[in-house]
């Protein structure tokens, strides 16, 4: 199955919270978009490995992309080497995507910084033909993305472009909700950490919209980029 776009996140729900809005917005466009998962974020404060697939399957289902695996490599522990490089690999020549998103560049948590740097050191080599993989026994062609951008996470990081997310924010909302142990819970007994305060859960939202106040819409989702953007013209911007 050839994907326009591929999202990658080091855990399961940081696509969600960094680019949902985006996701649903092409989908809707008709684009075919996947998400991979580095890790099945075993690590967390709260909840389960187990857990985490569940609602991982779910958030899928609500934003209705066409496809989400899960590397199942160490939460916490993965590097940037030659065996985690060729399994992502294996994923980019699987879907052949044009533009890969991923997570950013630098941020609170390790595991981000380290896969936007590893997802984005596998897109280059992707393209190189003396670089073989196999997957399920077929021999795969080399396949380099367009381009890749990295969403914004747990740090104001000021983005070089945004995506007008209006009409799609309460589907973005809907899927980082789907992950009922990581996020606020008046009830829950379980230990507090940074992101299951209410703070947090409205910052998803007001964070959003304060970006899409700066570009003159009602809300939006940042992005930063490796290469200069190009536009056919003056035309294309909002």
């Amino acid at each position: 199955m050839k994907l326009d776009i591929l999202a990658f996140g080091a855990h399961p729900d940081d696509v969600e919270l960094g680019c949902s809005g985006t996701i649903a917005k092409e989908i809707s466009l008709g684009k075919k978009v996947g998400i991979i998962d580095l890790t099945r974020g075993e690590l967390g404060t709260r909840g389960s490995a187990e857990i985490r697939d569940r609602e991982a399957q779910e958030a899928a289902n609500i934003l209705g992309v066409s496809v989400r695996e899960n590397l199942g490599f160490r939460d916490g522990f993965f590097v940037n080497d030659e065996f985690h490089q060729l399994e992502i690999i294996k994923m980019i020549r699987k879907y052949q995507p044009e533009i890969i998103l991923c997570n950013a560049i630098e941020d609170r948590h390790i595991d981000h910084g380290k896969g936007s740097k590893l997802v984005s050191d596998a897109c280059f080599l992707s393209g190189l033909i003396k670089i073989e993989t196999e997957l399920d026994g077929v021999v795969q062609k080399a396949w380099r993305p367009k381009v890749v951008y990295h969403y914004i996470q747990w740090k104001n990081i000021e983005p070089d472009f945004a995506v007008d997310i209006t009409g799609f924010i309460d589907i973005k909302m809907e899927s980082v909700l789907a992950y009922g142990t990581q996020f606020y819970d008046p009830n829950s007994k379980e230990p507090v950490t940074p992101i299951t305060s209410k703070n947090f859960l409205d910052s998803i939202k007001y964070r959003a919209q304060d970006l899409g106040r700066l570009i003159g819409v009602e809300y939006a989702e940042g992005f930063t980029v490796e290469r200069y953007l190009a536009v056919n013209s003056l035309g294309d911007l909002i």
